[in-house]
């Protein structure tokens, strides 16, 4: 199970001001998520497209009660809401400074009405069971010290008949030799990454049935690419130090190189509580 000190590590990192400048300014700003780069260059509009793929998947959002588990800045919240109709989302989110801005986003979309965030940990969901229709992600389960754990919450707060819908950075399946992906574990706190094979196992034996996966495993080298592009060229627009940047750009390159060995995954998994 997750400790306190897991909790506190990845908040306090999140929480941090090089971090936040980093993800706020560089990797999307309202969403600090992978996208999807089959029409545009743009890390922002990349982030939208993986939105509305996921949307789309869903199928009709509309008044449905929807959370988003580890929502960063909200952008897909006020998406979900102001392009694709959901009746209300409630993001919950370990980090009292994106939280924050999220507030302040969605406050200034005039969505407060329809959003609500919540601080929280996605493994202890402050929840009643079968709260929820949909249960959403970006690139969030990953960072859980239990995967296992989150998804037991996830299970515990869809109605039957729901959809939990999401994406996650992984690593390929059936890998015979993780050595070369220790960079990127070390990197995360983390010994591993889950893979499509791990959610499709997990999700079934807590009542799900697979809907759709999409493998888009090309977007998350092309996303770490662009990140580790715009990051150099805008260096300068940062108040955090070299050293700083200099570290992010080597984890990034880590993600860039494990995609183009074939190691790492990433895709769109939707799947429907049974019952």
């Amino acid at each position: 199970m997750p400790t306190e000190a897991d909790t506190a590590t990845a908040r306090d990192y999140y929480d941090s001001a090089e971090a936040d400048e980093f993800y706020s300014k560089i990797w999307g700003g309202e969403d600090i998520h992978i996208g999807i780069y089959e029409e545009t260059g743009d890390i922002r509009e990349a982030s939208k497209e993986t939105v509305d793929r996921m949307a789309d998947l869903v199928g009709d959002l509309a008044g449905k009660r929807v959370l988003d588990i580890g929502a960063g800045y909200g952008g897909g919240a006020r998406r979900l809401v102001s392009r694709h109709g959901a009746g209300h989302v409630t993001c919950l989110n370990i980090s009292s400074v994106e939280n924050a801005r999220n507030r302040q986003l969605t406050a200034e979309a005039g969505l407060s009405a329809r959003i609500e965030v919540i601080d929280g940990s996605f493994d202890d969901l402050p929840f009643g069971d079968g709260a929820f229709e949909v249960v959403w992600s970006q690139d969030a389960i990953l960072h859980a010290p239990d995967r296992t754990a989150v998804l037991d919450e996830v299970a515990r707060v869809i109605e039957p008949g729901g959809l939990f819908v999401f994406t996650d950075p992984m690593q390929a399946d059936d890998l015979d030799d993780t050595s070369q992906l220790q960079p990127i574990y070390d990197r995360i706190h983390l010994p591993d990454l889950a893979s499509f094979g791990f959610y499709r196992e997990k999700l079934v034996a807590r009542g799900f049935e697979p809907v759709a996966v999409e493998d888009l495993s090309r977007q998350l080298r092309n996303h770490y690419f662009r990140v580790q592009q715009e990051l150099d060229a805008r260096r300068g627009e940062l108040a955090a130090s070299d050293a700083f940047v200099d570290r992010m750009i080597a984890g990034l390159e880590h993600w860039v190189a494990g995609a183009d060995e074939g190691r790492l995954a990433w895709g769109i998994m939707l799947y429907r509580k049974l019952g």
